[in-house]
């Protein structure tokens, strides 16, 4: 009777059940979660990265002026102890001086007979140890800090790979639908079609496969209607009667690939290149491949149909498909072979919101270049840039690759290509453009860094080149470049004149060399507020290492600085091959002849005390730029 009574109670099964059973019963249960909820909760994980993205260059800043700060109290520190010195000198001296009887058993300094100079100098060596106890203390707060955010980091790295994982969904769940497709189209044109689905098992976002459902439509009814021919047409050809269309999805890197391959008979090339002629799309005697040639079926309203069918296009053309995986920060790429078939492919970023960007400076503004199409980074001197704008045959050599050579700012239409100073490099980006592989000319590079990719709508995304938006650690807004199709139209519409060199005009560099930090700050602001490009140091030694990468245009050079002065600086330069034609304006409190004489002596161009103009120091600085220009 116990037994029945025991079995008969709800859940006393259940009890009994292995502690596995219980697990794997756990690790089954699911949750309905509203797609709109995940996107907001990706959406809210990508702006804590770009937060923490600011944090941490706020930190970096905090830690630049602690350092500042160190460097100021021991130098503080060093001058008190001078002073002290001094200070208990000139006691003694007034001791003797007021002849005072040796016979007295203590001196001054033994029996505390300090002046309220010796008194403050005592108290200024206290508040310069507690100064330096809250620059120690500051310190370690911000290496906690760092640590603290390193750990938000991973944190924030792994909320978002879960996050992304709760919205994948197999690629098998749609084959259906595009098998029906294929049938129902093949059937209306009288055409014999298999479609074969390999990789089906792959797992994409499903927010993107539902948006990029209706392109993969579009594009496998073109391939039945106008890529595989007709049952007699194909039997001319020697192929059977029986089309194929292969349908692959595969995950390479951080991209998900897609391709679209039919064994038709490819398209007709020189009909795309007449019409883009036509449409001004291309030079005549334009260097792009043919498979380049097929990436003009993208432009809106290209066709080269002799009329519009309601198999095919309807009104919606390939330009709608493109911009479609644009939106979703993918590329579309066409290849075809005459009489063996076409291959559409589409890459798309693994994930929708976060990726990895190399952020690069050209003119005056900032771009993000997705390190998938980044083979690597070096740097070319001024000779070597020479030769490679003057000849646009000529190929940068590097890895076993043939790389092309172009200025970004002149593909994007905003700035001409500066000529370096001798002895300077500049970074070139080797990067994959569709079949080309190109060498990018850019004025600098800012950091490699996470971007959260942000949609610039339908108007910005019909734009050549763009592909998405980012926010900075500052705050600003840069641009997501798509090289492949930057690049083709660069191609396209490029005509170089042999002759034609780098632009030497641009914006003048001005290094500030002073130990005072509100001095650099204030010359640093006037100097930027009038269009001209900064950098600074601390004393002698740190401007001589900048120096060994950055050639200004003119130095502003203070006197009385720590481990080396002024004086040794300029002499170090004016003894130096590669900076003794740097113009040098002496800044100084120095004001005296016997101090002016020796710096002209060394070869400084201009002496200016301080405090001085501003008026004056930008028409000294001008002034300059004028003479060593002619």
């Amino acid at each position: 009777m116990d037994a029945a009574r025991t079995a008969a109670v709800p859940g006393a099964v259940d009890m009994e059940q292995p502690a596995q059973a219980q697990k794997i019963k756990a690790a089954d249960e699911q949750v309905r979660v509203a797609l709109g909820l995940l996107d907001e909760l990706v959406n809210n994980a990508g702006e804590m990265s770009i937060y923490r993205s600011r944090i941490e260059l706020q930190l970096n800043s905090v830690n630049f002026n602690l350092l500042e700060l160190a460097q100021t109290v021991n130098r503080l520190r060093e001058q008190l102890r001078k002073f002290e010195i001094e200070a208990e000198a000139q006691m003694l001296f007034r001791y003797e001086k007021s002849g005072v009887s040796d016979s007295e058993e203590f001196d001054p300094l033994e029996l505390d007979r300090f002046s309220n100079m010796q008194q403050l100098s005592r108290s200024l060596v206290e508040s310069v140890g507690d100064l330096g106890s809250i620059q120690k203390l500051l310190d370690n707060l911000t290496r906690e800090s760092e640590i603290l955010l390193l750990q938000q980091s991973r944190v924030g790295s792994a909320l978002q790979d879960g996050l992304m994982r709760t919205r994948l969904v197999p690629f098998s769940s749609v084959v259906p639908r595009m098998r029906r497709i294929v049938r129902q189209t093949a059937k209306e044109l009288d055409k014999q079609i298999e479609l074969h689905v390999l990789g089906a098992e792959g797992e994409m976002d499903r927010s993107v496969l539902n948006r990029l459902t209706p392109a993969l439509e579009h594009m496998l009814r073109n391939a039945v209607d106008h890529g595989i021919e007709a049952p007699s047409a194909r039997a001319k050809s020697g192929k059977t009667d029986g089309g194929n269309i292969t349908l692959k999805f595969w995950r390479e890197g951080p991209e998900i690939v897609l391709s679209i391959a039919d064994d038709g008979a490819g398209m007709d090339l020189a009909a795309i290149r007449k019409k883009a002629l036509e449409r001004g799309l291309m030079e005549k005697d334009s260097d792009l491949t043919d498979n380049e040639v097929t990436q003009f079926v993208l432009e809106a309203g290209f066709s080269t149909a002799k009329k519009v069918t309601q198999i095919s296009g309807r009104g919606v053309g390939m330009d709608v498909v493109n911009n479609q995986i644009k939106q979703l920060n993918g590329t579309l790429q066409i290849s075809t072979a005459k009489g063996q078939g076409t291959i559409f492919i589409v890459r798309l970023p693994l994930t929708v919101s976060v990726n990895q960007a190399l952020m690069v400076h050209v003119g005056e503004q900032t771009y993000a270049i997705p390190l998938m199409v980044i083979d690597g980074v070096v740097r070319a001197g001024r000779e070597e840039l020479e030769k490679l704008q003057r000849d646009e045959h000529l190929r940068y050599e590097y890895g076993g690759h043939s790389y092309k050579f172009f200025h970004l700012g002149t593909v994007l239409n905003i700035s001409q290509p500066q000529l370096p100073d001798a002895g300077v490099k500049i970074p070139l980006i080797l990067a994959r453009a569709g079949d080309h592989r190109v060498a990018l000319h850019v004025e600098a590079i800012v950091a490699r860094q996470e971007v959260v990719i942000k949609s610039v709508g339908p108007q910005v995304a019909t734009v050549i080149g763009i592909s998405g938006a980012t926010i900075m650690n500052d705050g600003g807004v840069a641009l997501i470049l798509d090289l492949s199709s930057l690049i083709r139209a660069g191609i396209a519409h490029t005509k170089r004149d042999q002759g034609a060199v780098l632009v030497a005009a641009k914006i003048s560099n001005i290094m500030i060399v002073d130990d005072s930090i509100t001095v650099r700050k204030v010359t640093e602001r006037l100097l930027t507020r009038n269009g001209f490009e900064t950098v600074t140091a601390k004393d002698g030694v740190d401007a001589l290492a900048k120096l060994q990468e950055y050639l200004p245009d003119v130095m502003l050079l203070d006197i009385e600085m720590p481990r080396m002065d002024g004086y040794e600086l300029a002499t170090a330069m004016r003894n130096d091959a590669r900076l003794k034609n740097i113009p040098i304006i002496m800044i100084t409190s120095r004001t005296g002849e016997k101090h002016r004489e020796r710096a002209m002596a060394i070869g400084v161009n201009m002496y200016m005390g301080k405090p001085y103009q501003d008026k004056e120091l930008l028409e000294n600085i001008n002034t300059l730029l004028h003479t060593r220009g002619n």
